[in-house]
């Protein structure tokens, strides 16, 4: 009795983790050796884009996003920061006008 006891919630259990480890995937692809080149962010070897170059960027870095103006990520729709590595054409400047 004891044996039974012990059993079925342990198979219970194991069923559990197999089908919510087998589902469907939301379709992000968590897999490093990933491929898909739209959806990967830039290697740290190219930070030459609008997503790193910009006033206002994504945190995520998203690829195509960057802007001039504070806003949202048209990609993951996460806010825009201030990228404090670029200098705006204002800074540099104080005490006389163009």
């Amino acid at each position: 009795m004891g044996f039974k006891k012990v059993m079925y919630p342990l198979a219970l259990g194991s069923m559990l983790i197999f089908i919510s480890c087998s589902g469907k995937h939301d379709g992000h692809n968590h897999n490093a050796a990933s491929t898909d080149k739209q959806e990967m962010p830039a290697s740290k070897a190219d930070e030459s884009g609008p997503e790193y170059t910009s006033a206002y960027i994504c945190p995520m870095h998203c690829p195509g996003s960057g802007s001039d103006q504070a806003g949202q990520c048209p990609k993951c729709g996460m806010d825009y920061v201030k990228n404090e590595d670029v200098q705006s054409s204002e800074e540099g400047h104080e005490g006389h006008n163009h």
